[in-house]
């Protein structure tokens, strides 16, 4: 049998995890690089049965898996793939599986950007490299306020670390109670209060049919001019056009961006120049500790399909 192991960016798949079992009835092949195009997609997983995905990487949609009839199992990395389409999978007797997930990376993630962007550290480390020295002024984060969006597991340990920091903290979802902010120590606001009042303000949702498109040009109007926008969660739970015309205008002070409705990031993408946006290209959850987990689960969930299905055919 074949395997294939998708969008190995650091090429480290085979590092991180014991595929001895897996090697046993299989053939691996890891791709580093990213394709997007769905025919072209069809065209490289053609041959195999077997395919890892790292998160949402590459979306296998129906139109996708109808095209692969060798495919048998699809191990994803992660709790959910949002961008494979399971029930396709289940009509077409393709075996999705799941590994365990630690979010600790995106909290700590997320609040690296927000201090980065507060210090202005990457335009002080790029003045640094080019041959100069300081060039602008940071913010404290004692006695602003953070609004949060969204306190499920993520968003109550950003609300939590940035009660350390001495932070006001704000939260708002749509399906928040009093009760649930005051657990994490925040107060429960209405989303315009949140995007009016908060000096920094950070998401963290899960993308779905109601999230989509849910923050833009209306709450971008209503931050502060010294306010920051900060997501790790998904790029289109954000009216992309609407954030880039807050930063070029200067509506609003930056943003820390480490997700995108298309990635990878375009060349020609804004947030590529921008001189008040903080991108990164969606390393939020992107760890070696996190990584050992997603690709030992993954390598240990191909080695019993295999086990069972190599011995069979």
């Amino acid at each position: 049998m074949k395997v294939a192991i998708l969008d190995d960016y650091q090429n480290v798949a085979l590092r991180l995890a014991d595929w001895s079992n897996v090697r046993r009835h299989a053939e691996i092949t890891v791709f580093n690089d990213h394709v997007a195009d769905p025919s072209a997609v069809v065209e490289r997983l053609r041959p195999f049965e077997v395919v890892c995905v790292m998160r949402e990487r590459t979306p296998l949609a129906r139109e996708v898996l109808q095209q692969l009839p060798n495919l048998k199992l699809i191990a994803s990395t992660g709790p959910r793939n949002a961008s494979i389409d399971t029930q396709a999978a289940t009509d077409l007797g393709i075996a999705v599986t799941a590994t365990g997930y630690d979010s600790t990376p995106t909290i700590e993630f997320a609040w690296s950007l927000i201090l980065a962007s507060m210090r202005g550290i990457d335009r002080e480390a790029a003045s640094l490299k080019a041959g100069g020295w300081q060039t602008g002024l940071g913010s404290n984060l004692r006695g602003k306020s953070l609004g949060v969006v969204g306190l499920g597991n993520i968003g109550r340990e950003v609300a939590r670390i940035g009660l350390a920091f001495g932070m006001k903290v704000i939260a708002w979802s749509q399906n928040l109670t009093e009760e649930k902010a005051s657990a994490a120590g925040a107060t429960l606001v209405d989303k315009q209060t949140l995007f009016r009042e908060a000096d920094v303000v950070t998401v963290h949702l899960v993308l779905s049919g109601r999230t989509r498109g849910l923050i833009g040009a209306p709450e971008f109007a209503l931050m502060k001019p010294t306010a920051r926008f900060v997501n790790t969660s998904r790029g289109p739970i954000i009216d992309d056009a609407a954030l880039i015309e807050a930063l070029q205008t200067r509506r609003i002070a930056g943003a820390a961006v480490d997700v995108f409705d298309v990635e990878p990031l375009p060349p020609d993408h804004p947030f590529r120049k921008l001189d008040n946006v903080l991108a990164t290209p969606h390393i939020g959850y992107v760890t070696e500790d996190l990584y050992r987990t997603f690709y030992g689960d993954a390598a240990a969930n191909m080695a019993k399909w295999l086990e069972v299905n190599a011995t069979s055919a």
